[in-house]
């Protein structure tokens, strides 16, 4: 169910005492703009002043959002869209430092001599595997400290935050702020391929790419996450990663628009494409968000569903899922990788 899926989101994204935290469920596009102002999360002319973003999560790729966003004003769908995706791209990076932070302790650990703990070769291992770094045969055969430094000094490289700008930008751009059928049947919300198999099938499939279709979510995050290991890791995007490299070695600002320079080779449009990238991303003030940070506060979930029965049934069904320790269960199985 929807409302399942959303609660599930909400524990991907915030990793502690679900039990504890509370949870805020909206019936409508108009009680959620609402309770947005009411936590001081809403007005495109305060964004330059709003780059704390809230820790808690509004849902907004239900069906019902593809049917009311065309009825919206543009401007009203377009910060909805905003206010929505920040936090969960804020969320992403905030995990990717925290990465980034364990692989810096683990490389000091085997620059001094000492034997790293089992779990946390384990968990190197499946990072450089996740990030395209070594295969899962070739991480399983490493055993010489050397190479492990070299395995760190790659994944440092590759994992690294992405200007949230970009993300806004991109996903503005691939799912028509949200509204594209491939968001709602799939929570797809960057237009990634998948050549598996499975996935969500265009409506017109060009034969030299063969059977290629866009890649499905359980949950929106997931999309996100997605994205993230996507551009960390594809041979596509060297150029991306590459530039990032150079503006953090000489001291410059990684911005959304000098990184969205490196994704020539995210659409077959090539620079026609980049130039519309960052043509959405100054229209939209979105290059504001790059350095936003998540407030110091407890964390809140809050999700959206269509009127006040489906509101009460959310509710309903959340308490039974907590008190089951279902949604504990879930929580402990998701993380960035």
């Amino acid at each position: 169910m929807r409302t399942a899926y959303a609660i599930c989101l909400a524990a991907l994204l915030f990793p502690l005492n679900v039990a504890a935290q509370e949870v805020t469920v909206l019936p409508g596009y108009e009680a959620a703009i609402e309770w947005l102002q009411s936590i001081d999360w809403w007005g495109e002319d305060l964004r330059s002043e709003q780059l704390k973003t809230p820790r808690t999560l509004l849902i907004a790729t239900s069906p019902q959002w593809r049917k009311s966003a065309p009825q919206m004003p543009v401007a009203m769908k377009k910060e909805f869209f905003y206010r929505s995706l920040l936090p969960l791209v804020v969320h992403a990076n905030t995990m990717v430092m925290k990465r980034r932070e364990r692989l810096g302790r683990l490389d000091k650990t085997i620059n001094s001599g000492k034997s790293p703990e089992p779990q946390e070769i384990e968990w190197l291992k499946q990072l450089s595997v996740a990030l395209r770094i070594r295969t899962v045969d070739e991480a399983g055969q490493i055993s010489d400290p050397g190479d492990w430094r070299k395995v760190i000094a790659e994944a440092l490289y590759r994992l690294d935050v992405i200007p949230a700008g970009l993300v806004l930008g991109q996903g503005a751009y691939e799912s028509g702020w949200g509204t594209s059928r491939f968001v709602e049947e799939g929570n797809s919300l960057f237009g990634q391929w998948s050549f598996s198999g499975e996935g969500i099938k265009p409506a017109q499939q060009r034969k030299e790419h063969g059977d290629h279709r866009i890649a499905a979510f359980e949950w929106p995050f997931d999309s996100v996450r997605g994205y993230f290991l996507n551009l960390s890791s594809h041979p596509a995007y060297e150029d991306f990663r590459r530039i990032r490299a150079e503006l953090k070695a000489a001291g410059k600002p990684v911005t959304s628009l000098a990184l969205a320079d490196g994704l020539l080779k995210y659409s077959e449009r090539g620079q026609v494409y980049v130039d519309e990238l960052k043509g959405i991303i100054r229209a939209n003030h979105f290059d504001v968000a790059d350095v936003a940070t998540p407030r110091d506060e407890p964390i809140g979930f809050t999700f959206l569903v269509n009127g006040e029965e489906a509101a009460k049934s959310a509710r309903s069904e959340y308490e039974k899922l907590r008190k089951s320790g279902e949604l504990a269960k879930i929580l402990d199985r998701m993380q960035l990788e």
